[in-house]
């Protein structure tokens, strides 16, 4: 089969989240099962962009409502992430430096979906599936069905993963004109409480809709932003299957970020080596255990709790640990993680952005990562610290219950909570280290966490299995 996916983000060219791991990964794994699985991403004024070989393979021109724009298509020369990767170029539009985040985020991912389809449009064969991913690319099921100039594409099979549906990419019906000449009488297709709701669209139009866990599919149903009905209504075509992550990126035998490389039978050792260079550099005491925060400041990550959790926990508990927090997010989560270092007596600290070096470093020397997340599609991040040894400590929602048993329980190798509340994470900060003092207990949990096999094999043949049911 040739898979085409279509995204706005794809690691290592642009990043923002859990989105970009998965589209850097899976078409890899794909590849590697016998099929030709390809990424179509926009052209982001990247240092991926600057530092790889491209060649031109298509120009053309559409447009976007009453405006005509040129775009141009390249393609990465060298296969350097193991499949085809192709970026879409549309000037004043795409050739930016962030992903996210501009007032013409709807005109910016709008046009890339219409150049996409116009692209594929006039190759000379169709592809067997196109794979869209949340609601950037959300359009591409209605146009390819419901276009007039995209008919002869009209019988492709479309995938749809909801990464995240907190973010539909609502557009207001004043610009339903950007949209590629379309029967007037199929507006519903793109509607969802009175406005054009992309992420709605995909899922009413997507030949089959996926989630990113089986049980973020079934909080879906009750928790979505508004489109409960919807998901209630589409579940006969909807299946969960869990993301995987790169084991070859995340690997503490072979990670280039870190100095000391382990495996499971010396992670006692090759922990304490990265622990004491991560406190060397932060200003931690290494004989505390050590709790880590990696993402983004956001209330969906539960991230403004964490200031009272850290405080809280010193109180109740007393200083018997460190917390090193890396993220960035909402200004006001940012400022109250800042203010906390006034306070610190070697056991706090605080690294403000995105550090793609640091974040393997903190799993490696980490005992415990924290992820009290309000909501949590799947989750990567205790995937990559359990590949590390380190012992997540979770709410269970989403993919954090599909992922991580806790320790109390028969074959249990993490700790788990009920509620993303301040107090409930103090308890789990508690238990944790109740369980790094039990030496013995840590050393089977991390034995048995580090066997888990969270590699993208198992999911890529799933969604295999999925597109070959649409043939």
């Amino acid at each position: 089969m040739e898979i085409i996916h279509v995204s706005a983000e794809c690691y290592p060219v642009a990043k923002a989240g859990g989105l970009g791991d998965v589209v850097g990964a899976l078409p890899r794994y794909q590849n590697q099962l016998g099929h030709i699985a390809k990424v179509v991403m926009p052209m982001y004024r990247t240092k991926y962009l600057y530092n790889h070989q491209w060649e031109v393979v298509h120009k053309g021109g559409a447009n976007l409502g009453y405006w005509w724009f040129e775009y141009t298509v390249i393609k990465e020369a060298t296969n350097a992430q193991g499949f085809d990767l192709y970026l879409i170029d549309i000037a004043g539009l795409l050739d930016r430096e962030k992903i996210y985040g501009y007032d013409d985020d709807t005109e910016r991912f709008t046009a890339f979906q219409i150049a996409v389809v116009d692209w594929i449009a006039k190759w000379s064969h169709k592809p067997s599936v196109i794979h869209v991913h949340d609601y950037h690319t959300g359009l591409i099921p209605f146009m390819l069905k419901n276009c007039v100039g995209f008919r002869n594409l009209a019988d492709v099979p479309t995938v749809l993963t909801v990464h995240n549906a907190q973010y539909q990419g609502w557009m207001g019906w004043d610009k339903s004109h950007y949209i590629p000449e379309w029967d007037a009488w199929k507006w519903g297709l793109l509607e969802w409480n009175n406005t054009i709701n992309p992420l709605a669209s995909a899922i009413k139009n997507a030949w089959k809709v996926t989630t990113v866990s089986w049980s973020y599919l079934d909080e879906l149903k009750y928790m979505s932003n508004g489109l409960e009905a919807l998901f209630e209504y589409e579940k006969g075509k909807c299946s969960g299957i869990l993301n995987g992550i790169d084991t070859e990126v995340w690997n503490p035998e072979t990670d280039k970020y870190i100095d000391d490389h382990y495996k499971a039978l010396d992670v006692k050792r090759g922990k304490a080596a990265s622990k004491e260079k991560l406190c060397e550099t932060f200003e931690l005491d290494p004989e505390k255990p050590l709790f880590i925060f990696i993402g983004r400041l956001v209330g969906e990550k539960a991230a403004d709790i964490l200031p009272q959790v850290i405080g809280d926990s010193f109180y109740h508990i007393g200083r018997k640990m460190n917390f090193l927090i890396l993220g960035s997010g909402e200004p006001y989560v940012e400022s109250q993680l800042e203010i906390l270092k006034a306070y610190s007596a070697g056991d706090y600290n605080v690294y403000i952005g995105y550090n793609e070096a640091l974040s393997h470093q903190m799993y490696a020397g980490a005992d415990f990562l924290l992820m009290p997340s309000r909501v949590e599609p799947c989750g990567l991040n205790q995937m990559y610290a359990m590949r590390y040894g380190t012992v997540p400590v979770v709410r269970k929602t989403g993919g954090l219950k599909d992922t991580v048993i806790d320790y109390g329980e028969p074959d249990g190798y993490g700790i788990t909570h009920l509620y993303a509340s301040v107090g409930d994470v103090t308890q789990a900060v508690y238990r944790a280290i109740e369980l790094y003092e039990d030496k013995k207990r840590l050393k089977e949990v991390r034995k048995q966490m580090m066997k888990l096999d969270f590699s993208w094999d198992n999911s890529a043949q799933q969604y295999i299995n999925l597109y070959s049911t649409l043939q």
